[in-house]
């Protein structure tokens, strides 16, 4: 069965639920879905086993949170290379985090990405449920 690893940096807590949601659309698919806080991954080994990797920010004066920008140092060193990816994140006014995280994925780390980052405000509002678990099971058709 396929895995995947959802990492998220979150301030206040909106940017975990969507990975949770996204970790439920996986599950759904028939994937095994782990979810991590970015603060959990102390090496590069952390992010090896898996086929799909999910890493979401929340946006924090413009900026992806410290801990998701140390986690993608540490998944350079894992080569994640031809991975399927996604990137996601909570944000109050910008979203600029997730879209960081995008493109480093895919630029950096030559990820094979699942679509767009999935960027929302909160999970609970303007479908932020239904379009955090179809991320998750568009990873899973990719992975």
């Amino acid at each position: 069965m396929a895995k995947g690893l959802i990492v998220y940096a979150s301030r206040t807590g909106q940017t975990k639920k969507i990975a949770e949601l996204i970790a439920e659309g996986m599950r759904l698919s028939g994937m095994e879905a782990e979810v991590k806080s970015a603060t959990d991954i102390k090496k590069a080994e952390d992010l090896l086993g898996y086929d799909a990797y999910a890493f979401g920010s929340a946006t924090y004066h413009g900026e992806m949170m410290e801990s998701m920008k140390q986690l993608l140092f540490l998944a350079e060193k894992a080569d994640l290379s031809g991975k399927c990816g996604g990137a996601f994140g909570a944000f109050g006014w910008s979203g600029e985090g997730s879209e960081r995280t995008y493109n480093t994925m895919k630029h950096v780390l030559n990820m094979n990405m699942a679509g767009d980052c999935l960027r929302l405000k909160s999970a609970a509002l303007d479908g932020g449920i239904p379009m955090s678990q179809g991320y998750g099971k568009t990873m899973a058709s990719k992975a």
